[in-house]
């Protein structure tokens, strides 16, 4: 830390991601990457948008938001793009956090959350998940804070009803309520709760093209929240960084979202490889929960996770593990292609030997 580091962030401890690690023949299960190219109409549209790359891009960004209006059921004016759903959750945090609207969120869950807190200087609540890692979501009813809610969550990997997840909504009408569906792609019909967003007007939905659309080198998210809210965030946003979306990604985001084909084929795949490693993780003695992502949280029984984990990276396997208490004896593994899960096994049953 240099001399002129402003002395309140001097206590700031930034976000750490995943290992970014280049080597021959490596096997990355340590992002949540997804391991299947983007769609080829992606590579096609941005081929399309090259030549007006002398202009500055669509600071609306009307014809993403249109295509991503009409893949999720809601009007384009109900949409706000972000560099990467992490933009959208701190748009968010900013617009509808200060120094007296503290931002709950639970214990065990996304580690940018706090990070923005400190950031930004937001009071965190934080509420402890119950043993079995599932949210207690009773414990949000009434809070008189923001609320910010992954769901499904990271790093478990599980999933709350949307039934139990509008009564948190409800019971909270005079504050906001983020919803952050990352992984929701992955956990089957019906998981979202961008359904309740025309009916709610304290709730915000933040999604990622990170995961489900291949996209994550891109730097691409949004949210989905009725327009007042929209307005308030874009105030933010066009106080600092009002050309945000570039137009090769805006391009890139909007061919994603129209090949829906090509993206349920994709996640369809995914579901399956991840049953299968459950099941093989599972007859080597693992504790695996039942996941919703396209990751799985798994607890060995035999060895210590921090032990697997560091002989994988020797092994050209790259995973998650987590020294936070309650987590540390775990780890997480990002489902890959069925040839990169098969590598995976094999150098997990050699140092399991």
């Amino acid at each position: 830390m240099s001399r002129y580091f402003t002395p309140t962030l001097a206590s700031l401890e930034p976000y750490t991601p995943g290992e970014q690690r280049k080597m021959p023949d490596l096997v990355k299960l340590n992002a949540n990457e997804n391991p299947y190219p983007p769609s080829p109409a992606v590579a096609d549209a941005v081929a399309g948008a090259v030549a007006g790359l002398r202009l500055y891009c669509d600071l609306t960004e009307a014809d993403l938001c249109a295509a991503i209006g009409e893949a999720v059921g809601l009007p384009a004016d109900h949409i706000l793009c972000g560099n990467g759903s992490d933009e959208n959750l701190l748009l968010a945090i900013r617009a509808f956090c200060d120094e007296q609207t503290p931002l709950a969120f639970a214990d065990i869950t996304y580690s940018f959350y706090p990070v923005l807190c400190q950031l930004m200087k937001v009071p965190a609540h934080i509420l402890p998940v119950r043993q079995d890692f599932t949210l207690d979501l009773t414990a949000y009813y009434g809070l008189n804070e923001t609320i910010v809610i992954a769901n499904p969550n990271a790093p478990t990997s599980l999933l709350a009803l949307v039934a139990e997840m509008e009564e948190v909504i409800r019971r909270n009408p005079d504050h906001i309520v983020i919803v952050d569906e990352a992984y929701v792609d992955f956990a089957g019909e019906g998981a979202s709760c961008l359904p309740l967003v025309p009916k709610y007007d304290n709730l915000i939905v933040v999604r990622t093209f990170s995961k489900s659309r291949s996209l994550a080198g891109a730097r691409l998210g949004f949210c989905a929240a009725q327009p007042a809210l929209i307005a308030d965030m874009n105030r933010i946003k066009f106080s600092y960084s009002p050309y945000n979306i570039s137009s090769l990604n805006q391009a890139a985001g909007a061919a994603a979202m129209r090949d829906e084909a090509y993206f349920r084929d994709t996640v369809a795949k995914i579901c399956r490889t991840r049953q299968d490693t459950t099941d093989a993780l599972r007859k080597r003695g693992f504790t695996v929960l039942d996941s919703a992502t396209n990751f799985l949280f798994a607890k060995p029984a035999e060895k210590p996770a921090k032990e697997i984990f560091e002989a994988l990276r020797e092994r050209g396997v790259l995973i998650r593990h987590f020294s936070a208490p309650r987590i540390d004896s775990w780890l997480r593994i990002t489902i890959g292609t069925p040839e990169q899960m098969a590598r995976f096994l094999q150098e997990l049953d050699d140092i399991l030997r």
